[in-house]
């Protein structure tokens, strides 16, 4: 069963664009966190954003494995100005569920027709569940165990 390779290219190349926006994204808020507690969220955000970086790429790779061309461009980035950490958290999670939904369409077009796809988007999307899951407790109140965003 074959897949169609164009649309795969085209959310690939959506996918390496929002993980680009996550570099900057992630690389902006490692910059703009001060006070107490800014040396490990500094070390978490600079994490993220090297994670970005390396998702781009493999995203980047697969494009080229496909015979596609790399998109230049860079996804969404909102400037909101609000610095304070929950505020910094609550954009990640916007950031993230809408890159979580490009890997699922993606999913959704190599299910059973690319292995080599269908393995990286749900590695990818185990990823990107388990980031959303940190980042979810992240701006629980300490003591809570329930979801924040749900």
């Amino acid at each position: 069963m074959s897949f169609d390779k164009e649309k795969a290219i085209a959310l690939l190349n959506r996918i390496m664009e929002l993980e680009l926006a996550g570099v900057v994204r992630y690389t902006h808020y490692a910059l703009m966190v001060f006070g107490y507690n800014r040396i490990p969220i500094v070390s978490w955000l600079q994490t993220q954003a090297d994670e970005s970086l390396l998702h781009a790429r493999r995203a980047g790779e697969l494009i080229t494995h496909f015979g596609g061309h790399p998109s230049l461009s860079i996804g969404p980035l909102l400037e909101s100005h609000k610095h304070d950490i929950g505020d910094i958290l609550h954009e990640s999670l916007v950031h993230e569920t809408t890159a979580k939904r490009a890997y699922y369409d993606l999913l959704e077009i190599s299910a059973g027709r690319s292995v080599v796809l269908e393995e990286y988007t749900r590695a990818m999307i185990q990823e990107e569940e388990l980031h959303y899951g940190e980042v979810d407790k992240m701006l629980r109140r300490p003591g809570s165990i329930e979801t924040f965003s749900e």
